[in-house]
C-alpha cells in the first residue's frame, strides 16, 4: 500500500493518524488517477449509486481529514485508510484499477490457503523477511518471537483480557520492565514511525523482548490470572525478570542493549532521540 501514495508518477496525498496507527489516502486523489474524472464528485455519486453496500458503509469507510490542497491550503477533505480504500477501488470499473482487484483477490486467496494450512503463513512471513534482506539468523529469532507472542496474547485473551487498548497497556508494561521504554518510546530511540518496532530489532533486542513476553506467560499460567488487573501485574513481573537480565549483562558487557541500529534505508533514517533504558 505504500507504493499507492505515488501512482503512474502521481502523488497521492495521504497523512499518518497517530490515534489508530494508519495511513489515511484521499478518496479523491486515487479517483482521479484511476479514472481520469474530470468531476470526482459525480463520479463519487455515480458509484455509489451502483453499489448499495458502499453507499450505506460511505460514512464509516470515509472520514474527514485536513490536508494541503493544490492550493497550499489547508482543508478537510474524504479520505480512507488502506482497507477502505481498496473497498472503494473495487467499485471503480476502470482498466488501472484492475491490478488493485487482482492483487485483493491473490490475497484473499492466500488467506483461505493459510487458514487450511497455517505452516504457509509462516513461511510467506520468512521469504517476505528474506526478500527484504533481513539475515537467516535474524529471521529465526523473529519467527520464535512471533510464535512467543501469540502464545502470550492466546493466554490474555482465555484470562479475560480485552483486545486492543487492554493488550497495548500490557505490553507497554512488559516493554517498560523489559527496557526501560513503552513501545511509543522505543520507536522514537529507532527514529520509527509507522514501522513494525520488532522488525527493527537487533538479535539482543528480540531476546530479551522474548524473555519478558514468554516469562509473563510463564507467571500467568502459574498463577492462574484472571482479568486485566491481575494480567498487569503478571506483566510488570515477567517485564522485570528479562529488565533484570538485561541490565546483568550491561554491567559485565559494559555495552548498552537498547540502541538506535533499525533495519530502515539510509535516507530514512533519522537522529534518535535521546533515552534512558535504565
Amino acid at each position: 500500500m505504500t507504493n499507492i501514495k505515488l501512482f503512474e508518477s502521481k502523488q497521492i496525498r495521504s497523512v499518518w493518524n497517530e490515534a489508530d496507527q494508519k495511513w489515511y489516502f484521499s478518496v479523491q486523489d486515487v479517483i482521479e488517477v484511476l479514472t481520469d474524472s474530470a468531476d470526482v464528485k459525480q463520479y463519487i455519486k455515480r458509484i455509489l449509486s451502483r453499489d448499495e453496500s458502499l453507499k450505506s458503509n460511505w460514512g464509516t469507510i470515509c472520514t474527514p481529514v485536513e490536508m494541503t490542497a493544490a492550493d497550499g491550503k489547508k482543508r478537510k477533505i474524504q479520505a480512507a485508510n488502506a482497507k477502505g480504500l481498496l473497498r472503494i477501488i473495487q467499485s471503480i470499473p476502470s482498466p488501472k484499477a484492475e491490478p488493485f482487484k487482482q492483487w485483493l483477490a491473490q490475497v484473499g486467496s492466500d488467506r483461505l490457503d493459510e487458514i487450511e494450512n497455517p505452516e504457509l503463513a509462516a513461511q510467506r512471513t520468512r521469504e517476505l523477511y528474506k526478500l527484504k534482506g533481513y539475515p537467516e539468523d535474524w529471521i529465526e529469532k523473529r519467527m520464535r518471537s512471533i510464535a512467543i507472542r501469540e502464545e502470550l496474547t492466546e493466554e490474555w485473551k482465555n484470562r479475560g483480557v480485552k483486545e486492543k487498548i487492554e493488550y497495548a497497556i500490557l505490553t507497554a508494561e512488559i516493554s517498560k520492565a523489559t527496557f526501560g521504554l513503552t513501545p511509543s518510546e522505543y520507536k522514537e530511540v529507532k527514529g520509527l514511525k509507522n514501522q513494525n518496532l520488532r522488525d527493527h530489532m537487533t538479535d539482543l533486542e528480540l531476546i530479551f523482548s522474548m524473555l519478558g513476553e514468554a516469562s509473563t506467560k510463564e507467571i500467568a499460567v502459574n498463577t492462574d490470572t484472571q482479568g486485566f488487573e491481575q494480567n498487569k501485574r503478571a506483566a510488570k513481573a515477567g517485564g522485570k525478570i528479562a529488565g533484570d537480565a538485561r541490565k546483568q549483562l550491561e554491567i559485565k558487557s559494559g555495552k548498552k542493549v537498547v540502541t538506535s541500529e533499525n533495519y530502515l534505508p539510509e535516507n530514512k533514517k533519522k537522529v534518535p532521540i535521546s533515552k534512558t533504558n535504565e
